[in-house]
């Protein structure tokens, strides 16, 4: 499964079933969209694209049908990563 990791803007990651053509998002706030039927070359302009959000929003997210994730939703946040970095410190 091709996988394109970003580090700027609002998506973090895109993971791409080439099999299914399952396109899966992952956003900077841990919440993963899925999204059917997805052309391979739709995951390369995304991750080829200068803002790949502003291309999320202009060619797949009305375009394609959504489908439910098979990524789990992750806690970005600052503060989960702390509480969970000492949960066991009794801090």
């Amino acid at each position: 499964m091709p996988t394109q990791t970003f580090t700027s803007g609002r998506i973090r990651r895109a993971d791409y079933d080439v099999g299914s053509g399952v396109l899966q998002l992952q956003w900077d706030n841990g919440q993963v969209k899925a999204y059917k039927g997805v052309p391979a070359e739709v995951f390369r302009r995304l991750c080829a694209a200068p803002n790949p959000t502003t291309y999320w929003e202009d060619r797949i997210a009305e375009e394609y049908p959504a489908t439910a994730p098979t990524l789990k939703a992750t806690a970005t946040t600052a503060k989960a990563s702390l509480d969970d970095l000492f949960k066991d410190a009794g801090l």
